[in-house]
């Protein structure tokens, strides 16, 4: 299993961005988090396909593009063709789950299904042979900054049993309130994958980042 941490640039300083990016690659860091947001099925706009493929000629991060939007399934080839290597996108905003993942997988990215902290996985059980990846909002979606919800710990652990019981090899990845406090909660449920945004950029960006990635090589180290 591989444990990663996946910066969310939401948090980030957009007149520094490149820079920031930059910054990150680094410290040796994988995978960017891109959390686009349609102030509809959350309340905030953030950004889309332009920023992606802007900084796509940027970097050769994996672009793990997040998708809290309405009836994503319109969207999944542009943001594809603009530099999404996955594809995240929220059980609630579908209007035919297992097509719209059909959809990312023939357009040629990873297939991530996303829950709310008041969805039940049981929304879900049914698709998890058909993903790479599940996020487990730990927040509620739309907003930066806020504070893990700890009742979702249960649901972490609840996942990682369901995968390990079918032998299912699918990520999970946690995103809300990822912190040096509160990272070892979510690895120790049984997360994989863990985004931050404040947790990263609030403050030195590289300090951050060796102590989050400290945690989680301790905890590779302690798991393998």
């Amino acid at each position: 299993m591989n444990y990663r941490l996946c910066p969310s640039i939401l948090s980030a300083d957009f007149n520094r961005l490149g820079e920031q990016i930059q910054i990150m690659e680094k410290n040796g860091i994988e995978w960017l988090h891109i959390d686009v947001m349609d102030g509809d099925f959350v309340p905030c706009i953030s950004f889309g396909m332009p920023v992606i493929r802007s900084i796509r000629k940027e970097t050769r991060m994996f672009f793990d593009v997040h998708l809290m939007v309405t009836e994503p399934e319109r969207y999944i080839r542009d943001f594809v063709d603009c530099g999404a290597d996955s594809i995240t996108v929220h059980a609630e905003a579908c209007e035919d789950l297992e097509r719209t993942i059909e959809t990312i997988r023939d357009a040629g990215a990873r297939a991530g299904v996303s829950i709310k902290p008041a969805t039940p996985l049981n929304d879900i059980s049914h698709l998890l042979s058909d993903v790479d990846m599940v996020l487990l909002m730990t927040v509620q979606p739309g907003f930066g900054g806020q504070k893990y919800m700890t009742e979702c710990t249960e649901k972490i652990r609840e996942l990682r049993k369901m995968l390990d019981e079918e032998g299912l090899d699918v990520d999970i990845q946690v995103d809300g309130g990822m912190n040096e406090q509160t990272i070892d909660i979510a690895l120790e449920a049984g997360a994989n994958l863990i985004v931050a945004g404040s947790g990263v950029f609030n403050g030195n960006i590289e300090s951050n980042l060796r102590i989050m990635k400290q945690k989680l090589g301790r905890f590779y180290s302690e798991g393998d």
